[in-house]
């Protein structure tokens, strides 16, 4: 199993990044998907989920109306656009894969937002 980040870097606030996560490994499609995050100090946090058919999506209320998630089932990724960065959202973003008691996660991708 593999799920791969990609797309993270350093940003202004205000401007937007499209985090990028590739898997193989697993039957992709049979997978809710999820991005979260975790800041220097602070415990991992849900950012966005997706349902395995892409039809239902979840938010944190901190990033709603900024983030977009999406993915692809024939190509296995999972995409998180993000837009109206702010400083706040500074953090290494993670890539999970989730079914019944199957979990998996990324190695991660370095957010950075700032002037």
């Amino acid at each position: 199993v593999q799920l791969v980040e990609s797309g993270g870097g350093l940003v202004q606030p205000g401007g937007s990044l499209r985090l990028s996560c590739a898997a193989s490994g697993f039957t992709f499609s049979s997978y809710a998907m999820s991005w979260h995050r975790q800041a220097p100090g602070k415990e991992r946090e849900l950012v966005a989920r997706i349902s395995s058919a892409g039809d239902s999506t979840y938010y944190a209320d901190s990033v709603k109306g900024r983030f977009t998630i999406s993915r692809d089932n024939a190509k296995n990724t999972v995409d998180l656009q993000m837009n109206s960065l702010k400083p706040e959202d500074t953090a290494v973003y993670y890539c999970n894969a989730h079914r019944f008691i199957s979990n998996y996660w990324g190695q991660g991708t370095q957010v950075t937002v700032s002037s």
